[in-house]
């Protein structure tokens, strides 16, 4: 994120069909190191692999706690294919720490949870407002524009 507040009402530029991946662990068990050590250090190098492959379809991702236990990612996807595709490729970082993620979970016993959820939001069906902010959310994955070239309105904008 940048540092700089942008002033005034912006909205991101997106457009066209979006793909919202949520994807966090939950941690039961601090002492249990090994159970999510590995999981914390894993996903910075997705990150930075996907982020290299201008065609790997991430359009952006933040990092963000939800308390002392939870750490969660929010990543925006231009499309579900370009994801799914990440997600089973074997020549990738995300299996092999995906394969390893699930031996531990399983021996772990309960220390580490996990979760994911993924939204296919077609065009036309989001919007969203930053008000002196810097980008965020969507509007920095997709870049921001002034509210007005998208309407005044929420219900303006998701009907564009």
């Amino acid at each position: 994120m940048s540092a700089k507040p942008i002033e005034g009402r912006m909205t991101a530029r997106a457009d066209g069909e979006t793909t919202v991946f949520l994807i966090g662990m939950r941690i039961n068990n601090f002492r249990a190191l090994r159970s999510w050590w590995p999981v914390a250090r894993a996903m910075p190098r997705m990150l930075k692999e996907l982020s290299r492959d201008k065609d790997s379809g991430l359009m952006g991702a933040r990092i963000l706690l939800g308390g002392p236990r939870l750490v969660y990612l929010v990543q925006y996807w231009s499309s579900k294919e370009k994801l799914l595709a990440y997600a089973s490729a074997p020549d990738q970082e995300h299996r092999p720490a995906w394969a390893a993620f699930n031996r531990r979970l399983r021996a772990g016993r309960g220390k580490v949870g996990f979760w994911h959820e993924t939204y296919v939001v077609p065009a036309g069906s989001y919007e969203s407002v930053y008000i002196n902010m810097p980008e965020f959310g969507l509007g920095e994955a997709t870049g921001v524009a002034p509210v007005g070239s998208r309407g005044e309105r929420a219900a303006d904008r998701l009907a564009s």
